[in-house]
């Protein structure tokens, strides 16, 4: 169980105890204290009649200049639940946990002004019991509300809350907080494979070692690219004669490309880890101090993450790249002459098509999410997080097909031992060898292994 007394504590970490694993949380006694003490400085706040809070006093979105009776205002509250219009295929429950504990965000500091029941009712949630399903298509909104009102609307409809609660529930961005650190996290253990599988494509290549010597590291002057060198050096075997003469660019090149996805999921993780603990409410309170005894309001921009669809987006070029990688491996294993000359031939080159197909589908994944427009009136910008995040999982999905057609070809041509630590895949790829070596379709065997290799990442 974490136990969470600030927001700060809320790291990426944090997340992949609670989102990935499925540990529990609970909120610390000062955490509570603290909160209860915001609340009441809200409320006063809220009573006072020369003091507008957007969603509390007044009506949102274009109701915003509006005023609004006591009566008003709790059916405001209360109607936020009912913001659940998106629909589709669900996010996987990881994410979902994911995005609640990032909500814990908004509310540990008083920030939310919300009560300390509610904090408690939402740290709940994440006591093992499943979450309502929450769309991850149709997510158009100039915020997150939609999928939002999905995972909280089911509380605020039960849970008898006071002035803003139900909206706080709904406002912000944790959805892109909860979606960047998921890709962040399965990009970590993704990039761990491909250094697995490239390393076995160069051992089963014979390709020369020079492009992976340990003098490049103080030549490039690069952290990310050393990181690459590194990886793959700890792969390949320097023992074991090779070809004389330098294998094609798509083996020589693969420290630079695979340097760029170390750069690209720092910023990934960097992104993160800020975005899990930002107080991003609209709108945001700030508790009493010296020049402001009950706190004050700001209306802000906070529900929209514009550092997540970036950085998501940019891991998605990643895995496009290191597919367009991988195919040009196998053809390379494939086709050492021009001409098929057996049976056997034939089939083993049936593998680049399927790597062709993959790649192909990785390239259409990486058009840019700029801005959406949105709605009309106050609402004119859409946030693409979600759209960021399927095309990132998408093409990651890519890739993962993409290394095991490579695997597979990879260790089917190899014959010789290799270092340990490739032993593993090694023995994943042997239904596919066999299939190979029978001749026979290989479609299934292929599919088994993409299981086995998502094992690794979201395991």
């Amino acid at each position: 169980m974490i136990v969470l007394s600030s927001r700060h504590e809320i790291t990426l970490d944090a997340f992949e105890r609670v989102a990935w694993n499925g540990e529990p949380v609970q909120i610390a006694p000062e955490a509570l204290a603290r909160v209860a003490a915001a609340r009441e400085g809200f409320l006063r706040l809220a009573a006072r009649p020369d003091v507008t809070i957007y969603g509390v006093t007044s009506g949102y979105g274009d109701r915003a200049g509006g005023r609004l009776d006591d009566e008003d205002r709790h059916r405001q509250s209360i109607a936020a639940a009912r913001r659940a219009a998106s629909f589709g295929e669900p996010l996987p429950e990881r994410v979902a946990r994911g995005i609640v504990l990032a909500r814990l965000a908004n509310l540990i500091d008083g920030n939310s002004a919300v009560s300390p029941r509610l904090l408690e009712a939402v740290a709940a949630l994440l006591d093992g019991n499943p979450l309502p399903r929450v769309s991850a298509h149709g997510n158009g909104g100039s915020g997150e509300i939609l999928a939002l009102a999905h995972l909280f609307g089911p509380l605020i409809e039960t849970f008898d809350g006071g002035d803003k609660e139900g909206h706080a529930l709904i406002n912000g961005s944790p959805c892109s907080a909860g979606l960047a650190a998921d890709a962040a996290l399965g990009a970590r253990r993704r990039l761990e494979l491909a250094y697995d599988v490239f390393a076995l494509s160069v051992e089963a290549f014979d390709a020369p070692l020079d492009p992976y010597a340990r003098e490049l590291e103080e030549l490039w002057a690069d952290k990310y690219e050393t990181r690459a060198l590194q990886a793959l050096r700890l792969r390949l075997d320097p023992a074991v004669p090779r070809r004389t003469h330098q294998a094609p660019v798509s083996f020589r090149i693969l420290p630079r490309v695979l340097g760029q996805v170390e750069r690209a999921l720092a910023a990934a993780e960097d992104v993160a880890a800020v975005s899990l603990s930002s107080v991003t409410d609209n709108p945001v309170y700030l508790p009493p101090d010296r020049h402001f005894s009950d706190g004050r309001v700001l209306s802000t921009g906070g529900y929209h993450n514009a550092a997540a669809p970036a950085t998501m987006h940019q891991l998605a070029v990643c895995w496009a790249d290191l597919c367009q990688l991988a195919e040009r491996h196998v053809e390379r294993l494939v086709f050492p002459q021009r001409e098929a000359h057996s049976d056997a031939d034939e089939i083993q080159r049936l593998l680049l098509m399927v790597a062709v197909g993959y790649a192909e589908e990785a390239r259409a994944l990486t058009q840019p999410p700029i801005l959406p427009r949105g709605g009309p009136g106050q609402n004119d910008v859409a946030a693409p997080s979600f759209l960021a995040w399927s095309r990132e999982e998408n093409a990651g999905r890519c890739l993962e097909a993409s290394l095991a057609v490579l695997a597979g070809t990879a260790t089917h041509l190899l014959t010789r031992d290799t270092q340990p630590a490739l032993l593993t895949l090694r023995e994943a790829c042997e239904p596919v060898v066999a299939a190979l070596r029978a001749e026979a379709a290989f479609g299934d065997e292929l599919q088994q292994l993409v299981v086995r290799l998502r094992e690794r990442i979201h395991s």
